[in-house]
Order: structure tokens, then sequence, then C-alpha cells
């Protein structure tokens, strides 16, 4: 083995990835474009088909039912996720179903006066009404963020070493839908997983016409296992369309307990933009396109509330992590995998065919792509000095307490059937058991503190400031009018600011 000289050892900061063959501006091929627009629509059922499968029977809801807020989250997720791609972040990000919103929406579903009712389709109507009432509310609270610009300068806190330990903990939070998943069905789970290793990472060099098909295309080849394991539904889905459910009801406790999900929301989505630009190999998103994507996003869950998806949106962080496997961040091919979804959400009896795929595999692939994700968040100390007692304890302790808070959080749930706080405001209940139970929220809130009020006089070097400091602004760098511009000549009447 060669020996490795001192000055060989270098490894400088790069603001984007490198082994990209195609960024955010360009496009593959149309036919490689659509089975890989094809393998991010498979991935986003598995969030949109589990949400429903918990919430929509404790709601009363009958398989019906169920089967419609599938169909509908589905839709909506497509027209959210094209409305991101072309107007908001223009970021490759899937704009699908959180889980964030769980907690507010149980309170909602375990209402007196809702759990009341006796028929059973009347409280799932009656439920869905004030889910949507909530969402229509509390959605005004991203808007104003994003468009009044607020988020934009309270991101200017942000720092690489901040950003660090939020980012990862978007993969590493999410560990309880990985492996735990794969082993309720080990024999299919386990070799799902270890086929995807394989398939991505040791025969990556296998090409087809200079195409690495079983790298670029592994998750299809999981999927194709998934269908040969499963029936083919009969079922028939409605058109999704506004107030399907009836006109939404609005109560004021409610909406102020679905803000909670909101807010770790906003969180969660601004990690998974970071993540998702340095995966799509542009560079970070600057403070006015961060909030131009946030207004978006509350946009996008206005839309939830009137077509009545059952849950509110974020960015789906497995696909986000797709674009690290795949090595593929064109924006197109997102844009083409929201075509999917309203198409399939239309044609129900398709939709539903891929949706019954089961979900141990979704499970053995989000162990590779969420640690992807947080491979990412990790990436981001390059630009830090490690050598600084000072960063190790901020990214040390907001790491730890990320993972160690929301586990607190979810034991005591689950022993004692109601979370931590249980206090006679409902709302706050809300606020504290969904804000402490994210891992980003926790990080954010622990790491952007501490890297802000910790030795900070002297700290900016280390903190990697200099390097972030171009993408504060639009015009910071010359690369962002290429990356985050809006199309159709639109910056005409909407110029960054």
């Amino acid at each position: 083995m060669a020996e490795v000289k001192p000055e060989e050892i270098s490894h400088p900061p790069m603001e984007q990835l490198q082994g990209f063959e195609y960024c955010i501006d360009s496009n593959p091929p149309w036919g490689e474009a659509i089975i890989l627009g094809f393998q991010h629509y498979i991935l986003a059922l598995g969030t949109a088909v589990m949400i429903p499968a918990v919430l929509v029977p404790m709601m009363g809801g009958s398989d019906g039912d169920r089967v419609r807020v599938v169909q509908t989250l589905l839709f909506v997720t497509g027209i959210n996720t094209l409305l991101q791609s072309l107007f908001g972040t223009r970021l490759p990000t899937v704009i699908g179903g959180s889980y964030a919103f769980v907690v507010p929406i149980m309170a909602i579903i375990q209402d007196s006066s809702l759990a009341a009712i006796p028929d059973d389709h009347e409280r799932f109507l009656q439920t869905m009404r004030a889910i949507q009432g909530a969402l229509i509310v509390s959605s005004s609270i991203q808007i104003i963020l994003g468009y009044s610009q607020l988020w934009g300068i309270f991101s200017r806190f942000f720092s690489p070493l901040g950003m660090a330990p939020v980012v990862a903990l978007l993969g590493f939070g999410l560990f309880e839908r990985g492996f735990p998943v794969v082993g309720r069905c080990v024999e299919v789970g386990l070799p799902m997983l270890i086929l995807f290793v394989v398939l991505s990472q040791y025969l990556k060099n296998v090409q087809i016409r200079d195409i690495p098909i079983l790298e670029r295309f592994s998750p299809v080849h999981l999927h194709r296992v998934g269908l040969g394991l499963c029936s083919n539904p009969h079922c028939r889905i409605k058109i999704p369309f506004p107030l399907q459910w009836g006109a939404p009801t609005f109560s004021a406790g409610q909406s102020f307990g679905m803000v909670s999900a909101v807010l770790v929301s906003l969180v969660e989505s601004t990690a998974s933009y970071k993540a998702a630009a340095r995966l799509a190999s542009a560079t970070p998103p600057p403070a006015h396109i961060l909030s131009r994507g946030i207004g978006w996003q509350g946009i996008g869950i206005l839309l939830d509330g009137l077509f009545g998806t059952g849950t509110g949106s974020t960015v789906s962080v497995e696909n986000v992590g797709l674009l690290g496997s795949t090595r593929i961040g064109s924006r197109r091919v997102i844009q083409i995998s929201a075509g999917f979804m309203i198409f399939f959400s239309v044609l129900g009896k398709f939709g539903a065919l891929f949706a019954s795929i089961p979900f141990t595999i979704f499970a053995a692939v989000y162990c590779v792509l969420f640690g992807l994700v947080a491979a990412v968040g990790l990436s981001f100390l390059q630009f830090t000095n490690m050598n600084s007692m000072r960063n190790l304890f901020i990214v040390g302790v907001s790491i730890f307490l990320g993972l160690s808070v929301p586990e607190y959080f979810f034991r005591y749930s689950m022993a004692a059937q109601r979370g931590p706080a249980h206090t006679k405001a409902g709302w706050f209940n809300d606020y504290i058991n969904t804000i402490f139970s994210s891992p980003p929220t926790v990080g954010l809130i622990v790491a952007v503190f501490l890297d802000n009020t910790l030795e900070v006089k002297n700290a900016a070097k280390d903190r990697g400031m200099p390097w972030w400091v171009p993408f504060r602004s639009f015009k910071g760098d010359a690369r962002s009018e290429e990356f985050y511009s809006l199309p159709f000549n639109l910056n005409r009447f909407f110029p960054p600011s």
C-alpha cells in the first residue's frame, strides 16, 4: 500500500456535493426521468398510506373512508409538490403528509363532543371537518412567516454549526420508522434491506447503455418484489375536491393546538431544504428563497385543510434521501413524480395496487435513506472548527438532547396514554407534547440558542459563518439566480428581496 504524504491528506470544504450526474437544473433523458419520477412516487406512498391507516379508524371511518383519505392526501401531495418546485424554493422536494400533526389531531379525535357521536360515519365526518378547520386557521402562521420574510430574517441566526445537528436529527430522529418496522416482518424486511444496499452500492457500476440501472433504480427493483407479495385490491376511488367532507368547523382551542404542528413542520422543512440543496448539488438556499418556500408550504397546509387530507404537510425526508441514493438531484424528476401522484390518485385501482406494497419494504429503504439525510447534516461540520471545545459541546449536547427528549415524550405517552404535558389547557398540552416530540425542533432550539449565546463574540470563523455569508442574500452568489429564479420570467414581478 502506497504511503500517504501529509500534504495529500486534504479535503477542502465544498458548498456543493460532487459526483452527481444531474443536479437541480439539469435533466436526465425523458425515459430515465420518468422512471426516476415513478420511484419518488412509490416512496411517497409509504407516508400517504400509513397516516390515514392510523388515524381514520380512530375517527370512526370505514375502509372506504380510509381509501378516499389516502387518495386525497396523495392528490394534494402532487399539487403541493408542483407548486413548491415551480414557485417555492424550487428545490427537488416532495411535499407530503406529516407525522408532526398527529398529536393535535389525536386531541381533536378524543374531544368529548366528537367522541360522543354514536354513529361512526357521522363521527368521522364531524372529526374530519374539525381537523380541516384547525388546519385552515393554523396554515396562516406559515403563510405570514414566509411571505413577510420573518422566517428569512430569523434564519440569519443559523450557522453551519447550528444547522448540522438539526439536519442530522432529521434523519436520526426517524430511527423508529426504520429497523423497528423491518423487525415486524424480518423475513421480508431484512433481505430487502440487504438487497437495497447491494444493488445501490456494491453493484452500482453495473450499466446498460451507460446507465447504472441497479444503483439508480434500486427502489423500483425492491418494490417490484413488494408487488409480488400482495394481491390486487378492487376498489373505486372518487376524484378529490375541496370541502368533499362538508363545511369545515372552527374551534379556537383546536386551532391553537394545531399551530404547534405547523411550527414543527416549519423547522423540519427548513432542515429538509438545507439537505435537499446539498443533495441536488445546489448552493444553500438564500434567506429570501427559504421564506418563499415556507410561504408556499403554508398554502399547502391550507389546501390540506380545504381538501381534507386528514393531516398537514411537510417536506418528505425519505424523498430527500432518495436524491442522494440515486445521485440525481433534478427538479424535473420531482415534477414528474408529482404528475404520477395526481394521475394515480384519480385512477384509483392502479394507485391502490401500488399502495398495497408491504410497509416493511418501505422501512427497509428508510434505513438507508434516513441515514443519508443524517450524514448530509453532519457534512455541514466541514465548514466549522471541530477542534473547538465550544463547538464540540454545542454539537454533542444538541444531538443528544434532540434524541433523548423526544424519546422521553414517546415512552411517557406509550405508558400513560397521554403526553407529559397534561393541564386543563388542551392547546398548551398540544404545544408542549408536539414541539418536544420532534428531534429536529428540539435540536434547533438547543443548537441555535447555544450557538448564538455561548462565547459568540470571537467565534464567527469557528462557527463557519464566512462560508455562509454569501448565501444570506439572493445576489450574494451568482449561482443563486441559476438555481432559484422563478420560471416564466416571474422575477420581474416578484423580485428577490
